[in-house]
């Protein structure tokens, strides 16, 4: 295929890209000539450039690597979250929002401009192993991540199953960083998990929000009304986002019909607003919502909507501030955009863009303990255009064991829920919420 596409001209040389990336842009339908003047005028430099290239270089370079890089290293100019993605990534983002693909279990972003980890995912040996929301990763496999984009983060870090890298994490408070050596495996991921606690308390933890959560949520909803319990904990904690429409469809279970659940607004100050189409009023029962720094995107529009209609009490530490919109965009050749498009908005016109949700309530999580050299902690083992958070997911492994310079260093794994001071207020309001009313009313 490739031999016959050359044949027919498809990557002869500049002048062909050239007036292919023209064409797309004038027929777009671009009505004032200057614009499109002024863009041939660029694009004839970059045909220079490329020309220079093939003709001087001391290596022979196909055109149409050299054109990706370009379009890359466009990208890359605007913001960390828009990116270029080939058609094998393109697909592999499809699959990510059903709930499954391969990976070593961490979500990623930019933060500060440096590769954060925004959630180790619930249930992985990513979080058993104790890395941490909030870490950054500043090697991959010995090379440093500096200046990486995410999609070439992802790329860097993901491979078959059952082989294995090395990631460099950098932590608040830690002196020396931490080297984690990582098995990849296939991620499957429950993205809505749920069970009662003190006996009349339904607590349901959202670890995603993909295509299936609305649904799910439901139904694990219905259980609980039929047990007839009298308020609700949804845990978002450590969530990094996922699909736009899902974290709608999430927060109308709660807020009932008629209701403005997030507006996005792009360079052209449009809004377009999201709003609840659920059919029955709701039944107003007590509610918290514990959110904490590795809840982004889709879990922050979720709590700054229940925050903003008075519908919970938000619990925990400060978001991670993940409020633009990405939208993914395919192209004709099966490859793809990640392109960022707009900003979130809560219902009351708070903007999430790097400055995240402030609960009602702070109450900071309890600090994970690392263990002196020689003491020994419980490791864990092992589509169309969609609008949705940047993240990227990969898997710890087998051989979890963190080291830094001066010698090994172990993490302990999951807090247990007698050690979970956020959940603990969480109950301790609940039970006594007719006081806290008074004090804070809904």
């Amino acid at each position: 295929m490739e031999q016959e596409r050359q044949r027919r001209g498809w990557y002869l040389g500049p002048v062909v890209v050239v007036a292919l990336l023209l064409g797309v842009l004038i027929g777009k339908g671009w009505e004032r000539t200057g614009h499109a003047t002024e863009t041939y005028e660029e694009l004839k430099t970059f045909s220079e450039v490329l020309t220079q290239i093939q003709k001087h270089y001391v290596e022979d370079v196909k055109p149409k690597d050299l054109v990706q890089g370009a379009i890359r290293g466009m990208l890359a100019t605007l913001d960390p979250h828009s990116a270029y993605m080939t058609p094998e990534m393109f697909k592999e983002i499809q699959v990510e929002t059903k709930g499954e693909f391969g990976g070593v279990g961490i979500q990623i972003g930019i933060k500060d401009n440096r590769l954060a980890v925004i959630a180790p995912i619930e249930g992985t040996p990513a979080q058993r192993a104790g890395v941490r929301a909030g870490d950054f990763i500043i090697k991959v496999n010995d090379e440093t991540t500096k200046d990486l984009t995410l999609m070439d983060a992802v790329q860097r870090m993901r491979g078959p199953k059952g082989t294995k890298v090395n990631l460099t994490i950098q932590r608040d408070g830690t002196p020396d960083p931490l080297v984690f050596t990582l098995t990849r495996d296939i991620i499957k991921i429950e993205s809505v998990k749920s069970k009662v606690l003190d006996n009349n308390i339904a607590y349901v933890r959202l670890t995603q929000f993909q295509e299936s959560t609305a649904r799910d949520l439901s139904r694990a909803l219905k259980q609980f009304r039929e047990q007839k319990l009298s308020s609700t904990i949804l845990d978002l904690r450590n969530n990094p986002g996922g699909l736009l429409t899902s974290s709608v469809e999430v927060s109308e279970q709660f807020v009932g019909p008629g209701k403005l659940i997030v507006y996005i607004k792009g360079r052209e100050g449009r809004k377009d607003e999201y709003v609840s189409r659920a059919k029955d009023q709701l039944e107003e029962y007590p509610m918290i919502v514990l959110v904490n720094e590795g809840s982004a995107s889709a879990s922050e529009i979720v709590a700054g909507a229940l925050q903003d209609w008075g519908r919970a009490v938000v619990i925990g530490s400060t978001t991670f501030g993940k409020g633009s919109v990405q939208t993914i965009l395919p192209l004709a050749d099966g490859s793809g955009l990640r392109l960022t498009t707009a900003l979130y908005y809560t219902p009351k016109g708070r903007s999430i863009q790097a400055t995240g949700i402030t609960p009602d309530i702070v109450v900071k999580a309890q600090p994970v303990t690392l263990a002196k050299t020689g003491e020994k902690e419980a490791n864990g083992k092992s589509q169309k255009p969609k609008e949705t958070a940047q993240s990227s997911s990969l898997r710890i492994g087998d051989e979890a064991t963190p080291r830094s310079n001066s010698g090994p260093v172990e993490i302990s794994g999951d807090t247990p829920p007698e050690e979970d001071v956020q959940l603990q207020k969480a109950v301790e309001l609940l039970k006594t919420w007719k006081i806290f009313k008074e004090l804070h009313p809904l």
